[in-house]
């Protein structure tokens, strides 16, 4: 054999290398209806809706002061740095085991001095050096072991970076509805305070009117309560703004500046409108939770491909070439090539049942990856029709809410003024303070309801990565 033997005896163990164990992958059958829910609650397309997935998030949120908080987290939120940090990992995993496929090739070199006694060719003494190249228990993947191992970390690669991309998307909808709801609880803060002037008037008329015997001590109570309401939901709405400065300061992984923070409920809409009220349900699988969850159902399946290999034998390459001389100056001169090849073959025959086991937790795995997938895609196909049916009677909703609220106003204006004329008793005034009151709280928690709404739907249908 000479020089080049090696070469071609590693080509052809190359060229072996061609079976596959693992069973052959079919994107399995998603457990969910073919299109979203139909019925009263789900509202009629209008328009050209955008494809949430396909919009940009700096897009899909029209305040700007929202945009550079959701950018500010972006870059500085600790939880996307660990996703990050996670996808290096499962990176290097990959490449580390995706090396096993090919031979590691090293170089040696090595130095004999010995001295025998009995030499017949005078002095005892030899010098023996030799240097060579080649492989050491190169594994020849005949049966796709450690194909099917080097698949398994892929997969596990790339469902890392999905899960890194279901962080950023659930991250922006985080912020964007602690961002709103700070805006509620700001609005909230003014209203408590407008009605508490308007309630501390009334007090004071109460009392006036206490003082000249026209209104009894009941009435004062009455008022006070009212007042007093007002004065409560005060202090516990500047607790909550503050509260909500702080979720968003931990969110951002930063302070954000008092520029970027809501001061009101904006009176129009953070976000586009023109969302899609239908989905297919193939649309679920750009979701980067549901890509995921497949990739760990594709590494899965490679395993069982790495388990079944393990009932063939291993077969393993030693090969070497290099050259050898008495002295050192000569070490690289003709004469003295060597080489060796070593192949080695090992064969399971009594293992006590490791293989079989290995390929039972194998397809176990399998199993329940395959139900995680399916889960994903119900869970996602629920989150994206709960959110289009509460768009679809929000309309409605805000419509009788709004118009709740302004005929409370009018009520309580009526009912005061009759009360100074001295028509009406004091209690159809306190009925009407509590009445405008919980008028005014339900309009706040159902714009809330919607804008928040709004987040949820272009998060479920896989908006925000973009």
């Amino acid at each position: 054999m000479n020089r080049i033997t090696l070469f071609p005896a590693l080509a052809l163990a190359l060229t072996l290398a061609a079976c596959d164990m693992a069973p052959k992958y079919a994107r399995p059958a998603l457990p969910v209806p073919d299109a979203s829910p139909q019925g009263p609650s789900y509202a009629v397309g209008d328009g050209v809706a955008i494809v949430p997935a396909e919009t940009a998030w700096k897009d899909f949120f029209v305040d700007p002061r929202l945009a550079r908080v959701i950018e500010t987290a972006l870059i500085h939120n600790r939880d996307l740095r660990v996703a990050v940090a996670n996808v290096e990992q499962a990176r290097a995993q990959y490449k580390a085991r995706r090396a096993d496929i090919f031979p590691t090739i090293g170089a040696n070199g090595s130095a004999t001095y010995q001295d025998t006694p009995f030499s017949q060719a005078g002095s005892g003494r030899t010098d023996i050096y030799a240097a060579s190249v080649g492989v050491s228990a190169w594994e020849i993947d005949l049966f796709g072991r450690v194909r099917n191992l080097t698949q398994a970390a892929q997969e596990q690669y790339f469902a890392s970076v999905e899960n890194r991309n279901a962080a950023q998307t659930a991250l922006i909808a985080e912020i964007a509805n602690a961002w709103l709801a700070m805006a509620a609880d700001q609005e909230r803060l003014k209203i408590a305070r407008d009605l508490e002037k308007a309630f501390g008037q009334t007090l004071d008329l109460t009392r006036a009117r206490f003082a000249k015997g026209i209104a009894s001590e009941l009435e004062v109570r009455q008022a006070q309560t009212s007042y007093d309401q007002a004065r409560s939901d005060i202090a516990q709405a500047t607790t909550l703004v503050a509260q909500d400065q702080n979720a968003l300061n931990l969110l951002t992984g930063t302070t954000v500046p008092a520029g970027d923070l809501p001061t009101a409920m904006p009176e129009g809409d953070v976000t586009l409108a023109n969302l899609p009220v239908d989905l297919p349900s193939t649309a679920l699988l750009r979701r980067p939770d549901i890509m995921a969850a497949e990739d760990q159902l594709l590494s899965a399946n490679a395993n069982i491909g790495a388990a079944r290999a393990a009932f063939f034998p291993t077969i393993s390459l030693t090969a070497a070439l290099g050259t050898m001389s008495l002295g050192l100056s000569n070490l690289f001169k003709s004469g003295g090539d060597t080489w060796s090849v070593a192949p080695s073959a090992t064969l399971p025959i009594f293992d006590f049942g490791r293989n079989q086991g290995n390929l039972r937790y194998a397809r176990a795995t399998y199993d329940a990856m395959l139900a995680t997938y399916e889960k994903s895609v119900q869970t996602g196909f629920r989150e994206v029709a709960d959110a289009l049916a509460r768009r679809g009677t929000m309309t409605a909703q805000l419509e009788a809410q709004t118009s709740l609220r302004d005929s409370a106003r009018v009520g309580y204006r009526l009912s005061e003024a009759r009360f100074r004329a001295g028509i009406d008793a004091f209690l159809t005034t306190l009925d009407a303070q509590r009445t405008l009151y919980n008028a005014e709280q339900s309009l706040l928690a159902t714009r809330l309801t919607r804008a928040t709404n709004m987040v949820e739907l272009y998060r479920a249908m896989g908006g925000g990565l973009r």
